[in-house]
């Protein structure tokens, strides 16, 4: 059975250095209960109680599940490897012996540390990607972190693809997936991510089928897409002007991807996600919104 969540970036809780303050995480995850979702992702590190024993209460009180945790890494550099394994580690041991055993490291590149890709997020062009000596250290070090989660407390691991990161097009998250173990590191697909990456996120559904342990649902906007392309906006310029808008207002085609995941058994979470800058419109009506719309899917 498909259970519905929602994430802290959708009230703005984000991993970037930006200017605004989130609301703090009792009323987020109040507003998550009264907008009608089950579960949460655990949002930026320190935003949620960091001890086992207070994130559990926290979250018990509000009857919602803990599906992961979001861990951005700087891949590309091999010297950035063990502190990205010590920050998965510490994650994770907090969701494990918070009692959430089955819940997912969401594994990421550093996003929006690159100027370059930062700069052209949504126009990414093959001159900008790794280096096939770059994509090996990349993968290597994707692989580490998986395999060190999994080890020492039996997570599992799936590779976030995220626009102002290394990871954006259709074409690099098929690289990636290529020089990884599948049976070590999942794909978190982002539909909102790959569209706005250039690529159709039903094909990539049908496509990488198996290898999708986790879902996370956010739609695009090609009009604000193309608004970026032709001023060259950055990420965060294309984030707070709504390429990421709300479920079903967008062209990501739902729909299909519901039913592919029906056809497919699929038995996990899809967490909604609507990125959100702090000081950004009302996360609360936009997670109703959402909410209403994932309905009439039939969810």
């Amino acid at each position: 059975m498909i259970k519905i969540a929602n994430a802290p970036c959708s009230w703005g809780a984000l991993e970037f250095e930006l200017e605004g303050k989130s609301l703090g995480y009792e009323q987020v995850l109040l507003e998550m209960v009264e907008t009608g979702y089950e579960g949460t992702e655990l949002g930026d590190w320190g935003f949620m109680p960091t001890t086992p024993d207070e994130l559990k209460q926290a979250l018990t009180a509000k009857n919602l599940q803990l599906l992961g945790a979001f861990v951005p890494v700087a891949l590309a550099k091999e010297e950035a490897h063990d502190n990205g394994v010590d920050l998965a580690l510490k994650t994770a041991a907090l969701m494990f012996e918070a009692g959430y055993e089955n819940a997912f490291i969401v594994l990421a590149d550093e996003n929006g540390s690159v100027e370059e890709r930062t700069n052209n997020a949504g126009r990414i062009t093959p001159d900008m990607g790794l280096s096939e000596a770059e994509w090996n250290v990349f993968a290597a070090g994707a692989e580490k972190v998986a395999k060190a989660v999994k080890g020492k407390y039996g997570l599992r691991t799936v590779f976030h693809h995220h626009c102002g990161g290394y990871v954006e097009t259709p074409q690099e998250v098929d690289i990636l997936l290529k020089l990884t173990n599948p049976e070590l590191l999942g794909l978190c697909l982002d539909m909102g991510h790959y569209a706005f990456g250039g690529g159709d996120p039903v094909a990539a559904m049908k496509k990488y089928q198996d290898r999708i342990w986790h879902v996370h649902f956010k739609d695009y906007d090609p009009k604000i897409g193309k608004e970026a392309a032709i001023n060259k906006y950055n990420y965060f310029k294309s984030v707070e002007l709504g390429v990421f808008c709300e479920l079903g207002k967008g062209n990501v085609d739902f729909k299909s991807i519901v039913n592919i995941l029906n056809k497919k058994g699929y038995d996990g979470w899809i967490v909604v996600e609507q990125d959100v800058l702090p000081g950004m419109g009302s996360p609360k009506k936009c997670a109703d919104n959402n909410r209403q719309y994932i309905k009439s899917l039939g969810l």
